[in-house]
């Protein structure tokens, strides 16, 4: 995996590469928030780790930025602030996790390792387009808003996450493990079947025969596909 560390710290460069490269990943170094932006633009790598006070562009700034382009990519914001007002910020702009400096080396990489987890599953990062048109169905993200066959169709949140997901990895299999651990994350213990449920609720509401779905397609003792 590639990961891009947004550090203006020559001493936080070293400690943060050596965790990276301990782990099996390759890293990406940006000095500033405008520089980050431009190598994230180019490399699309697969997590950034962000310090909050760079120049130019601070951390805020860069994820707010990123986010607003629709970049999906995980983010780890890094401080030496604790103060819950900045987490509330970095949070509302759209970070994955807050890691106060200094931190244990292990922390930085088991906190790499869950959001790259998460991430896996053929699912593309970058930026995801607002709408997706097929044949017959219409997704809006911004609006959250599906339509099908002309009909505009009411999804819960949950339901509108998998469809858009899947919708935007068009033939990528996804076992049922996976869609489990992003509708509902790596800590959920109900039944697997609940994803079963899920999927069969979508299809009654998308698909023109629910018993021969054409968008939503099961692949038999792996998992789901969309339909390309």
């Amino acid at each position: 995996m590639r990961i891009l560390l947004a550090d203006d710290d020559s001493g936080m460069q070293t400690l943060v590469s050596h965790i990276v490269r301990e782990a099996g990943h390759e890293i990406i170094i940006a000095k500033d928030g405008d520089e980050a932006f431009a190598l994230y633009e180019r490399e699309r790598p697969d997590l950034l780790i962000v310090d909050v006070m760079m120049p130019k562009l601070n951390g805020f700034e860069l994820t707010t930025r990123l986010r607003e382009r629709k970049a999906t990519t995980p983010i780890i914001l890094l401080t030496a602030k604790g103060d819950i007002v900045d987490k509330t910020t970095g949070f509302k702009a759209g970070a994955d996790d807050y890691l106060v400096k200094p931190f244990i080396p292990q922390e930085l990489q088991l906190r790499i390792e869950a959001l790259l987890r998460r991430g896996t599953g053929g699912r593309k990062r970058g930026y995801l387009p607002d709408v997706l048109t097929f044949d017959g169905l219409e997704i809006e993200a911004r609006k959250r808003r599906v339509i099908a066959h002309g009909t505009l169709t009411e999804l819960t949140p949950k339901e509108f996450h998998l469809l858009y997901m899947m919708a935007c990895n068009p033939g990528i299999v996804f076992t049922r493990e996976q869609l489990i651990e992003d509708i509902w994350g790596p800590d959920y213990v109900g039944e697997i079947t609940g994803i079963t449920v899920l999927i069969h609720r979508i299809r009654e509401k998308i698909e023109a025969d629910p018993h021969n779905p054409r968008y939503i397609q099961t692949v038999w003792h792996v998992g789901y596909r969309f339909g390309d």
